[in-house]
C-alpha cells in the first residue's frame, strides 16, 4: 500500500474510486450515480488543490486508488490557519491502517503549512469513523441537526475539530 499526494495523472483513477465510494457507503456526501464530474473537471480540481496549498492524499494498491484524505485550507486570511477534512476509504480496504496513516500525514502537512485547526463533519451513526477521529485527537464541538437526507430520513452530523499546535502570542511569552 502506498500513501502519497495526488498527481495530475491520477485524475481518472481518482474519479473511478470516488464513484465506487459513492456506491460503497452511505457515509459520504454523494449517493450512487449522483456524481457527474468529468475527468477534465477532476484534473482542474487537482490543480486547484495544489495552487491553494491544500492537501489531497491517496492510498494506492496495485495501481488502483482505494482511499483518500482531502484537507482544504481556509481561503480567507482569517481562516488560513484552518483546514476542512474529508476522507473516504473503499470498504474492502478499511481496518488496514490507511485512515491512521492519512491522519499522521495530515498532521505533518499541517505543521509544515502553519495549519493549527483541523475540522470535519461526520454522520452520528458512523461509529468506525468516530473511533478513528477520536483516536487521532479530534473532539466533538457540536451537533449539526438534520444535516442530510438519506433514504428519506434526516441524518445528524457531528462538528469535530483538532487543534494541533497552540501559537504563542506576545502576551504569553515569559523571560527569566
Amino acid at each position: 500500500m502506498i500513501i502519497r499526494k495526488i498527481q495530475l495523472k491520477d485524475a481518472e483513477k481518482f474519479l473511478i474510486m470516488l464513484r465506487a465510494l459513492d456506491n460503497d457507503t452511505a457515509y459520504m456526501l454523494y449517493g450512487p450515480g449522483e456524481r457527474d464530474t468529468t475527468i477534465e473537471e477532476m484534473k482542474k480540481r487537482n490543480k486547484n488543490i495544489q495552487a491553494s496549498n491544500s492537501l489531497l492524499l491517496i492510498a494506492e494498491e496495485n495501481d488502483q486508488i482505494v482511499g483518500y484524505l482531502s484537507a482544504q485550507r481556509g481561503f480567507a486570511n482569517r481562516i488560513k490557519h484552518s483546514a476542512y477534512i474529508v476522507t473516504g476509504i473503499l470498504k474492502d480496504y478499511r481496518g488496514r491502517g490507511i485512515g491512521t496513516t492519512f491522519f499522521e500525514g495530515l498532521e505533518i502537512w499541517a505543521l509544515e503549512s502553519g495549519i493549527i485547526r483541523l475540522e470535519l463533519t461526520m454522520m452520528l451513526h458512523n461509529d468506525h469513523a468516530l473511533g478513528l477521529y477520536q483516536k487521532m485527537g479530534f473532539k466533538i464541538e457540536g451537533l449539526k441537526e438534520k444535516s442530510m437526507i438519506i433514504s428519506d430520513h434526516y441524518v445528524d452530523e457531528y462538528y469535530m475539530a483538532k487543534i494541533i499546535a497552540q501559537p504563542v502570542t506576545l502576551e504569553e511569552k515569559t523571560c527569566e
